[in-house]
């Protein structure tokens, strides 16, 4: 795909040296597709930013990077047209009817920044060829956009986590250490290893940029996390603590694979033993139903004791569909890192743990991380 590198394509805002980068690993993915048209569609003013907590007012004075300012490129292993996917989802009804044709001009210029990710196949290339050739296209992406930094947001399939002993690193630490080499900051919205493995320690450290992660927070733990403490400030008893995931889509197809269902399965149970100080009998079961396409059911089953040994029951679903739930927070995230890159922060941001599920030395509540998230966000404005 070496040919795009030359070819001139249109930058969504791509004018001045004070635009973002936004570079997604799964760029063409539901997630990546539905953040892309959706950045277009509201900085056109054709839909209100719901579900995009950096619209609101107490981010005002944050000196977040606009909407308008962002410009979207990454790497993928499929090679679907950006236009294509969102036509798919249209018709799944994730975007809205005639979004597509009214940002296809922005879909197509981010289309046209996506690169051929991997390692695919039958590719010889070893892990530091593949973190050069990753980081060479990033670093392109910045140079020839104009941009003031860049942005590495990892939305790809959840992947199981490195065996013991493995000799190669896992896709989402090969994508991790190139953004590190590249410069950039770097956001793991997936259960992923991602920057986390040790054996990138050494290049964190050398790097000096922010990073936040992992597992974005969109529905079920998103629930348990409101749920949870309630149940310990009133001194109630969580016996049993169940769930089940029906869903489709290429996150249903993903996590049939045990070993990814349990690697997602790490972060919901962490939001329960972080706020309950233990984790409850029960397991999480997820289920692809490729029939659901890209929505998806969590129903959740508490059992817990109160007064005198009463047993009671709180049952919950919550229907809706991941890729519109994502996506603003993954807008959020880049907007927030970059502000952070540009302030001269380094090393984690605990401050951004009310997007995750398994983040870096966060409260796992979300009230507190949300006060956590606003007192990050004044000090962002403070640094000007």
């Amino acid at each position: 795909m070496s040919e795009h590198a030359e070819t001139p394509g249109v930058l969504a805002g791509a004018d001045s040296g004070e635009n973002t980068g936004v570079w997604f690993i799964g760029a063409r993915g539901s997630v990546a597709t539905t953040a892309v048209a959706g950045c277009a569609a509201l900085a056109a003013g054709l839909y209100g930013p719901a579900g995009v907590v950096t619209e609101s007012p107490a981010f005002a004075a944050a000196s977040l990077p606009a909407l308008s300012d962002l410009v979207f490129g990454g790497h993928d292993t499929v090679e679907t047209p950006l236009p294509k996917r969102a036509e798919a989802l249209a018709e799944q009804g994730v975007l809205p009817h005639g979004l597509v044709r009214a940002v296809h001009r922005e879909l197509a210029a981010a289309d046209r920044e996506i690169r051929a990710g991997g390692p695919l196949p039958g590719d010889a290339r070893g892990d530091e060829e593949l973190i050069r050739a990753f980081a060479a296209d990033i670093e392109d992406f910045t140079r020839r956009a104009g941009l003031a930094r860049t942005v590495v947001v990892n939305v790809a399939s959840t992947e199981p986590a490195p065996a013991p002993g493995a000799k190669r690193l896992p896709a989402s630490s090969l994508y991790a250490a190139a953004a590190l080499r590249a410069g950039c900051a770097y956001v793991n919205f997936t259960p992923s290893t991602g920057i986390r493995h040790p054996a990138l320690a050494e290049a964190v450290a050398a790097a000096a940029v922010p990073y936040a992660g992992r597992d974005g927070k969109t529905g079920q733990t998103l629930l348990r996390a409101v749920l949870a403490p309630m149940f310990r400030q009133r001194a109630l008893e969580v016996r049993a603590w169940s769930g089940t995931n029906l869903l489709g889509g290429g996150d249903g197809a993903a996590l049939a694979d045990a070993a990814a269902a349990a690697a997602k399965n790490a972060g919901k149970n962490r939001v329960l033993e972080d706020n309950l100080g233990a984790l409850p009998e029960g397991e999480v079961h997820i289920d692809d139903v490729p029939a659901l396409g890209e929505w998806k059911t969590a129903w959740d089953h508490v059992a817990f004791e109160g007064f005198l040994g009463s047993r009671m029951i709180l049952q919950t679903i919550w229907q809706g569909c991941d890729s519109a739930l994502a996506a603003p927070l993954v807008l959020d995230l880049a907007r927030l890192a970059a502000r952070a890159h540009e302030a001269g922060i380094t090393g984690s941001l605990p401050g951004l743990g009310f997007y995750f599920k398994d983040p870096d030395g966060s409260s796992a509540a979300l009230a507190e991380q949300y006060e956590e998230l606003l007192a990050f966000a004044a000090a962002l404005g403070g640094s000007r």
